[in-house]
């Protein structure tokens, strides 16, 4: 491999000199501070100087080549000699060749130019040329830069620049959507300064319930509205939560038209300023006798239906159940059930429960869902489940109307299906195939069931079936596909 320059092969010839004296580009007197250099010192200057140098002939046909680094060797760059420079990079970095060649034939300044050389290993290498005339024989010397490292840093700082942008759109969005909410929120919000209680920001609902405009609210000193009583109450509960990091909800009246307000207030950080969010919400006037006692009868009806009727949260555990749903899962006390997981007593535990909570957050109720439920000690009903979800309000909740159906369904038992079909088969095949293949054949049967069942019992929900099977999602729809069910098509042929 040629990485010296072959100095005998074209001669010790001078170097032309510079007469621009006083030029900060180049030796001011070249032929005296380098009259006595050999060619040997003047191939290892431009070796060290240059990742790769080229010498030509006046038809631009590489002669020699030199490299400062074994990278570039590796490249297929040997590969050069007595080929034309212009034949050795890409179609679109030709004209530069051509443009070098030129500028060094008519002895002009040098002008360092970019092009590319493709690479076998894929991408290509970028290196930065210029090119002087080398003696009086049309000779040209091209020396180049390797620019792959400076290629790679602009790269970095390209993507670097690419993210700062898109974090920066993502944090406009964010403050755009937080606008709008805060604008459009129907509850009362203010963001105070946690150390001077000066009011920050206030939303149009909070101007409205406290009858003043945003530009009078704004700057002034919290709490406002409020009457006398109410003050002190909003100053304890600030001064709490800004000790504490947190602080009970408390009630308030307003000082114009007496209206109570609940208010609640919670303490975040920004830019290293600690800052509070205030929520004011009306409670008006109290009910009158009339909507009160209708609550009370709306309570006791649910306390005393003969279905039973049970409060979850959005995880399912029980925040409330009544007493027909105690004496299902013969349990004492409500006591007993707060806080325990619905599928402790509904359903096969991991599948039932799953499959309504994931029914209720895509379509928001279910009806009639076929289950059982399972008593303290060891008694099982069959019941159906409707239940709703409810996502509004302080606390997002599911209910659960349960009924024990047992009674029904054993006067309205379906007979088994018989299967005539795959029966007969079945015999036809006695003592003509092997016990083994029977066999198989039989779990077809049994399996496609099972797999029919499932899909009936989740209202061919393809998802929960497999999860009630214990099957992972693809290999429910290899089965379906097998046995032609749903969309899957005619069954397969083969095994």
């Amino acid at each position: 491999m040629n990485t010296r320059f072959d100095s005998d092969e074209f001669g010790d010839r001078e170097l032309p000199g510079r007469s621009d004296e006083g030029s900060k580009r180049h030796f001011n007197h070249p032929r005296v501070s380098l009259a006595d250099i050999d060619p040997d010192a003047a191939a290892r200057a431009i070796e060290s100087a240059s990742d790769v140098a080229l010498v030509l002939d006046d038809q631009g046909i590489v002669r020699d080549m030199a490299f400062g680094s074994d990278d570039l060797s590796r490249e297929g760059f040997t590969d050069w000699l007595g080929k034309p420079w212009g034949e050795t990079v890409t179609v679109e970095s030709r004209p530069k060749i051509a443009a070098l060649l030129q500028n060094a034939a008519n002895d002009a300044a040098p002008r360092r130019r970019q092009v590319n050389h493709p690479s076998p290993r894929g991408a290509d290498i970028p290196i930065l040329y210029s090119a002087v005339p080398l003696g009086r024989g049309g000779r040209i010397v091209a020396v180049g830069r390797d620019l792959r490292q400076v290629a790679v840093l602009q790269q970095r700082l390209i993507e670097a620049q690419q993210s700062m942008e898109r974090d920066y759109w993502r944090l406009r969005l964010a403050e755009t959507r937080y606008r709008v909410l805060f604008q459009m929120s129907g509850e009362a919000i203010l963001i105070l300064d946690a150390g001077s209680r000066k009011v920050l920001e206030v939303n149009p609902a909070a101007c409205e319930l406290l009858g003043e405009a945003a530009n009078r609210l704004a700057g002034r000193s919290f709490p406002v509205g409020a009457d006398a009583d109410g003050t002190r109450s909003l100053q304890a509960m600030l001064d709490t939560l800004v000790s504490t990091g947190r602080t009970d909800d408390v009630r308030v009246r307003l000082a114009g038209d007496g209206r109570s307000l609940a208010v609640s207030a919670s303490i975040f950080r920004q830019d290293d300023a600690a800052q509070v969010v205030v929520r004011m919400t009306s409670h008006g006037v109290e009910p009158a006798e009339g909507t009160r006692a209708l609550r009370s009868r709306t309570l006791e009806f649910v306390a005393r239906s003969p279905d039973a009727l049970v409060i979850t949260d959005k995880e399912g555990r029980i925040l409330s159940a009544n007493r027909a749903f105690l004496d299902m899962a013969q349990v004492a006390a409500e006591e007993m059930t707060r806080g325990e997981p619905l599928e402790r007593w509904l359903g096969r535990p991991g599948v039932d429960v799953h499959v309504l909570s994931a029914s209720l957050r895509r379509h928001g109720s279910v009806r009639l869902f076929s289950t059982t439920l399972r008593g303290e000690f060891g008694t099982v009903a069959d019941v159906e489940v409707s239940a709703v979800d409810v996502p509004e309000g302080e606390t997002p909740c599911m209910g659960f109307v349960i009924r024990n159906v047992g009674r029904r369904l054993a006067g309205e038992r379906r007979p088994i299906p018989e299967l005539p079909n795959s029966v007969e088969q079945l015999t036809e095949l006695v003592g003509r195939v092997s016990l083994k293949d029977l066999v198989r054949e039989a779990t077809d049967v049994i399996e496609r069931l099972c797999i029919e069942a499932a899909l009936e019992v989740t209202n061919d929900n393809r998802a929960s079936a497999a999860e009630m099977l214990g099957l992972s999602r693809q290999s429910l729809y290899t089965k379906l596909r097998r046995y032609g069910l749903g969309e899957g098509g005619a069954p397969e042929s083969g095994r």
